[in-house]
């Protein structure tokens, strides 16, 4: 996969800057046609583009607010390098302040049950506790769900909305949004992906459509699939 050869290929990317900043190198290639600068590998000047276009939101709980006045639109990215450029500046999941949210929806969708493209959709439900989960073990679950929906890892990747990782006092919660919770077998697949590729074989995943959670709370909401 695209994403895969960029994440090998990143710190030799990154050396090769650093090498080139103390050298007083060019990045551009038109240099090498008499100028002094060395001349930059094109394969680090290309960017690999994803077939999405994707938004980080980031959500701190102020309860004068109201919820769609809580998401904070960051920024919006379309290739793998400017992924794991945002990736590596901003706060890892597990570091923001408990109470908040980091969402990833593609470009379009708000992390809102009301949005058109999610209120007849639902949810995949990952529920870490905090006293049995490190903080590194949530932050390498929620990278590989989000390089599991960039890089279209699914075969109903169309019926994939987004994911959202809430910072609670006790839990991690990591859901991934799905646009028809009517599709069995897109959201059966989705799922059973995710279970795979994420290496869950323990961990229990609820499916919940979004209708139910808006009509009811907690543990009155009723689970459509159970992985």
């Amino acid at each position: 996969m695209v994403i895969a050869e960029a994440a090998e290929n990143k710190e030799e990317t990154m050396a090769l800057s650093r090498e080139n900043s103390k050298e007083g190198t060019t990045s551009d290639p038109s240099s090498a046609n008499g100028g002094s600068g060395e001349q930059v590998p094109a394969e680090c000047l290309i960017k690999h583009p994803l077939q999405n276009q994707w938004t980080l939101w980031y959500l701190e709980s102020d309860r004068s607010k109201s919820w769609e006045e809580l998401q904070n639109e960051i920024t919006t990215f379309e290739s793998v390098e400017d992924f794991w450029s945002l990736y590596n500046y901003i706060k890892l999941a597990s570091e923001i302040r408990a109470g908040s949210d980091y969402s990833l929806f593609k470009k379009g969708v708000r992390p809102m049950w009301e949005d058109p493209a999610n209120k007849k959709g639902g949810r995949w439900m990952i529920t870490l506790h905090r006293n049995n989960a490190r903080g590194g073990d949530v932050d390498n679950l929620w990278l590989d769900v989000i390089l599991c929906l960039i890089g279209e890892a699914f075969d109903h990747s169309d019926q994939i909305c987004g994911a959202v990782i809430n910072n609670r006092a006790k839990v991690f919660k990591i859901s991934i949004w799905t646009s028809d919770a009517k599709s069995e077998e897109g959201c059966l697949e989705i799922g059973n992906k995710l279970k795979d590729s994420l290496r869950l074989e323990r961990q229990a995943l609820t499916y919940q459509a979004h209708t139910d959670n808006m009509s009811k709370q907690g543990a009155n909401v009723k689970s459509l699939y159970t992985l």
